[in-house]
């Protein structure tokens, strides 16, 4: 897993147009730029926000990129939630110790 790389990504997409820019216009040529596993290319192309989340993406980087994604808060949280039921506890990270929340 090459979280860092989720992370960078995610964050460029949060504060750089340019980068938005290419995800509309080349979302796979973008992704291809970062040493991402398959898994990884496919919950950021989906998205899938609680996998994100699982796999251990930092919250910031995520509520802002669920934004961008069209994800209203109650849904980002709801996803997030979600995230732990299909896919088990957060897998590394700042929020592996939180816990599951109900």
């Amino acid at each position: 897993m090459s979280l860092y790389a989720v992370q960078k990504l995610i964050y460029q997409l949060n504060r750089d147009p340019r980068v938005r820019e290419q995800l509309a216009q080349d979302f796979d040529g973008l992704l291809a730029q970062y040493e991402l596993s398959e898994e990884e290319r496919n919950a950021i192309r989906d998205p899938d926000i609680g996998l994100l989340y699982v796999m251990g993406v930092n919250g910031q980087l995520l509520m802002h990129y669920a934004a961008l994604r069209g994800f209203g808060w109650n849904a980002y949280i709801e996803a997030m939630r979600e995230g732990e039921r299909k896919y088990g506890p957060v897998r590394t990270g700042l929020y592996t110790s939180a816990g599951s929340r109900s």
